[in-house]
């Protein structure tokens, strides 16, 4: 089982370096060289996240003892692919600004400042939508803990609800012998008198 995931890490390591190499060859290209590049480079992003989709599914069929080394490999992978899409989208930001000049037919000179600007809020919408991403993440992880905190919370009032049934049953048969232990009480108090 270990070994497949041994046999995905490989072919996550040869993808992402094959991804990021080609990433930096992005803005260096132009015309249709470029958008194939772009293209392709997206197909195998997809091929990395399927790659990681099989190997979250291999560690979960770890056995317990031994699947925290990989789970914390895993999640340095995700974080790797995370990096790599950003670098991914960076990357064609600066694509396409370099296609809508050609299409404007912008000499590049008059409105270099108004490009400059535009990456910059391009970068800054990016930024916001990571921390979002970020946000919703940690948003999701509190609410799991939330509903885990109240399944417990349920068990334990469950628990304590049986206990003090117990507690109450126990009390009535004391008082059941009790009220027995009066009554023998009574009658071997008369018997002595007789």
């Amino acid at each position: 089982m270990s070994s497949d995931f041994e046999t995905y890490e490989q072919d996550f390591g040869t993808l992402t370096a094959d991804v990021t190499n080609k990433i930096g060859r992005i803005p260096k290209l132009a015309g249709e060289e470029k958008t194939q590049l772009v293209l392709n480079v997206d197909k195998q992003l997809e091929e990395v996240r399927e790659l990681l989709e099989q190997m979250d599914l291999e560690v979960r069929e770890i056995p317990i003892q031994s699947r925290g080394m990989y789970s914390s490999r895993l999640k340095s992978y995700k974080q790797e692919m995370e990096k790599l899409e950003k670098d991914f989208k960076r990357s064609r930001i600066a694509y396409s600004d370099e296609v809508r000049n050609e299409l404007l037919g912008d000499d590049g000179g008059s409105s270099e400042s108004q490009l400059i600007k535009l990456r910059e809020e391009r970068a800054h919408l990016l930024d916001n939508t990571e921390r979002l991403e970020r946000s919703s993440r940690r948003l999701e992880a509190g609410y799991q803990i939330a509903v885990e905190t109240e399944q417990v919370g349920q068990e334990i009032l469950a628990n304590l609800h049986s206990d003090r049934e117990k507690i109450q049953r126990s009390r009535d048969r004391l008082r059941e012998t009790d009220a027995n232990l009066g009554k023998s009480s009574r009658i071997l108090t008369s018997m002595l008198r007789r």
